[in-house]
């Protein structure tokens, strides 16, 4: 049995999306790959706690892959999170359902790398603002996996996407590749 991986995808105007969806649906395609379109799920905000934590519970590698949002993710995501991840299930005493799995983190921005620094506009790196989810994987016993970004999504070249893209399978193949290998799997 190979590893798997679930892909949370939190983009609440996908129709809109350039870069996101079309990453989602490449993805999607990749052995051992599931996506839950979390806006087309949970339209109301009305996540199912116990459906969502079984897809958790049977992934080895959990993605979110949102675009970023006021320096965080769009707001079904936290939501999402903070109904999902319950004490005595994904953290707290004897609660070991995540521990060992892997947390990545998949983005797109809409401004340049430069912009993303202690001396760009926005002050600090993407990897300094994503530290609460690197706090949450940490709480929960997860590995937090370094984050992929896409930055200026909107308006990359479909080559720079398309390279994005790759690295993006990749990076998942070879977590799955690691996972199957760590649990004495066949890939």
């Amino acid at each position: 049995m190979s590893a798997t991986a679930v892909v949370l995808f939190a983009h609440p105007a996908e129709e809109a999306s350039r870069t996101g969806a079309m990453l989602a649906d490449k993805v999607e395609g990749m052995n051992g790959v599931s996506v839950r379109r979390l806006y087309d799920l949970y339209p109301d905000f009305d996540v199912h706690v116990e459906q969502e934590q079984a897809a958790w519970d049977a992934a080895d590698v959990i993605v979110l892959q949102h675009p970023f949002y006021w320096y965080s993710s769009p707001a079904l995501l936290k939501e999402y999170l903070d109904v999902v991840l319950e004490h005595g299930w994904a953290y707290g005493k004897g609660a070991r359902a995540l521990s060992g799995k892997s947390l990545l983190s998949v983005i797109t921005t809409g401004g340049s790398d430069a912009a993303y620094s202690a001396a760009g506009h926005n002050q600090f790196t993407v990897e300094e603002l994503l530290r609460p989810f690197e706090a949450t994987a940490h709480l929960c016993g997860m590995t937090y996996e370094p984050p992929l970004t896409l930055h200026n999504a909107n308006h990359v070249s479909d080559d720079m996407r398309a390279d994005f893209l790759g690295t993006y399978e990749r990076r998942l193949a070879s977590l799955l590749a690691a996972r199957s290998v760590e649990v004495g799997r066949v890939a």
